[in-house]
């Protein structure tokens, strides 16, 4: 709210601001959807009861979930975005939601939207009436736990309605024309996957999605969802595919939770308002990457992005908190588009290997008193940290003969200037930590312009797209996981290159 001037408006309540008179509302504003009100037992009068009625009201809400529907919280959700346009005159909204909320979100948008309202006319398309969708640690795979006995029973049983957290499940909160209850078909060759917007529906270049890797700081679902997730929704099930996402060593909620945290609130108002778009990964690695699984030898490597005049690491992957990145797994595998049946088959991110996709927001301050000024002074700075190492296995376990704990086979930082050009056009300027002598924040701008390999969109204002590649080090192309003709790809764009003045969207 202080940061990019939105405000909350509240009078009495905010449906009821909505639902008196028709003078125009601020579409810089903010509305929260309280969809969780009709199954509260906060607001209604204690009933006069005995000890037996007290106990069975108590079981009774740990093992269902009274007055609260999902797809009716999704209709809702619906209502209230037509009810804020309507006053605010925003021709979009963003959605920003934890945990179920991102489901609801979802369901309105691939389910609701897609069909027709009480009078039978078509409802308005997700893409019509959503401009972004950004969630956090949202079970967009649904919720699974370490027993299979705890995940039949969630499925089957369902109690406090976590049934509709059970991933075959949520096919029926999120595709047009099902019940709740319904199951996907059995279909070997296009096997269905909660994790998917489909294309038609929604542009997932339009979602972000923050991903929890602390399971430790939660309650005691941690101890039955374990490693590899927030303490409550594992990883690989926080982030719809396709999405652009960052991950951050933060638990599911509560005071050093997702929603609180710095890292997370920093992506999130770069993902609104960040003009560059930038995206990094490897590409041409070496064959040796690909036959891993039959020699023995893995590689993964450990990702680390930091922006400048930031005091938090924006995103980090490492094996330490369950998810680096594991090049021998990923490299050699086809593009796929996100979306499509390909992208349903396997858990496979696009080739090259994504390393890291972020936003910047643009910089218009000099430099802070006692610091060399920016040559450019516009130039955004951030720097991805690479971290290599190889992992032995044999005989099915860990081969730990020759193993240095603690030191990667390879390391080094990327560090990258993007901006407008002194001749107005969009530039960008590389250079690796290990070469750069002295003091970064004493190099006013890295050394190498970006190597285009694809000429740059025309435009009237600003080039919208530079694409280029970065050389490893050489220590690094000596690693049989890289080779020698392994790259760094960058590909950054300017999501405001023409400006337009529209209204801002309403959150």
């Amino acid at each position: 709210m202080i940061d990019h001037g939105y405000q909350l408006l509240v009078h009495g309540s905010q449906l009821a601001l909505l639902q008196q008179g028709d003078a125009p509302l601020d579409p810089a504003s903010i509305w929260i959807h309280r969809f969780y009100d009709s199954a509260a037992t906060t607001f209604a009068a204690p009933r006069p009861e005995g000890l037996l009625h007290r106990i069975a009201d108590v079981v009774t809400h740990h093992v269902a979930s009274p007055g609260f529907n999902l797809e009716t919280a999704a209709a809702d959700l619906y209502t209230l975005i037509l009810l804020v346009r309507k006053r605010t005159g925003a021709p979009k909204v963003i959605l920003v939601a934890h945990s179920m909320g991102g489901l609801v979100a979802r369901c309105m948008m691939q389910k609701v939207c897609e069909g027709d309202d009480a009078d039978g006319q078509p409802r308005h398309r997700a893409a019509d009436i959503v401009a972004k969708l950004f969630t956090f640690g949202t079970p967009h795979g649904g919720i699974v736990t370490l027993s299979g006995a705890a995940n039949t029973l969630m499925a089957d049983l369902g109690p406090a309605g976590s049934d509709i957290f059970a991933p075959e499940k949520m096919y029926g909160l999120l595709t047009p024309g099902t019940q709740f209850g319904d199951l996907p078909p059995q279909n070997d060759d296009q096997r269905w996957d909660p994790r998917v917007i489909p294309s038609e529906v929604f542009d997932v270049d339009n979602v972000f999605c923050i991903v929890g890797t602390d399971p430790a700081d939660y309650g005691p679902s941690r101890l039955i969802v374990g490693p590899k997730s927030d303490g409550l929704v594992r990883i690989e099930n926080a982030y719809v595919k396709g999405a652009h996402r960052a991950f951050i060593y933060k638990s599911h909620s509560g005071a050093y939770g997702e929603v609180n945290s710095e890292e997370a609130y920093q992506n999130l108002q770069r993902f609104l308002f960040g003009r560059w778009a930038v995206s990094v990964a490897l590409a041409d690695l070496a064959n040796a990457a690909r036959s891993a699984d039959s020699s023995g030898v893995s590689w993964q490597a450990d990702m680390k992005l930091t922006i400048r005049g930031l005091p938090v690491v924006i995103s980090q992957q490492l094996a330490e908190h369950w998810c680096p990145i594991l090049l021998g797994q990923l490299s050699g595998r086809p593009a796929v588009t996100p979306g499509s049946a390909d992208a349903i088959d396997a858990d496979r991110p696009l080739a090259p290997v994504p390393l890291v996709t972020t936003f910047l927001l643009e910089r218009t301050g000099g430099a802070a008193a006692g610091v060399q000024p920016n040559a450019e002074g516009q130039l955004c700075r951030y720097v991805v940290t690479l971290r290599v190492a190889k992992v032995v296995q044999a005989n099915n376990a860990f081969d730990f003969t020759d193993h240095l704990e603690g030191v990667p086979d390879w390391s080094d930082s990327l560090v990258v200037d993007v901006g407008p050009t002194d001749t107005g056009g969009l530039g960008a300027f590389t250079g690796w930590n290990s070469e750069i002598a002295g003091a970064l924040d004493l190099v006013p701008k890295m050394p190498s312009p970006l190597v285009l390999t694809a000429e740059p969109a025309a435009h009237d204002v600003l080039p919208n797209v530079l694409a280029g590649h970065v050389e490893l080090p050489a220590a690094a192309r000596a690693l049989s996981v890289f080779g020698p003709t392994a790259t760094i790809t960058i590909r950054v764009s300017d999501r405001q290159a023409k400006p337009a003045p529209t209204p801002n969207p309403a959150g």
